[in-house]
């Protein structure tokens, strides 16, 4: 597992969550990709991992099928649960 080279940003509320909901199922950033683009959403490997890294925004339709993949609430991701 490679450690993040960079701190976390501040440009959303969900990224460390996402990367924490996707690593407890065992989902590798490639599988959530494949995913992503299955529900419409096209992101590649780079956008993932600053989303991840809360340096990129998330738009509302990536968080909605962020939480349809991941099998948990908006709520959960926006830190409200």
């Amino acid at each position: 597992m490679r450690l993040r080279k960079q701190a976390l940003g501040n440009r959303n509320l969900i990224g460390a969550r996402v990367e924490a909901a996707r690593k407890s199922k065992g989902i590798k950033q490639k599988e959530l990709l494949a995913q992503l683009q299955v529900n419409g959403v096209d992101m590649n490997a780079s956008g993932l991992s600053k989303l991840e890294g809360q340096i990129r925004s998330v738009t509302d339709i990536e968080l909605v099928a962020l939480a349809d993949i991941l099998e948990v609430s908006i709520d959960y991701l926006l830190g409200r649960e």
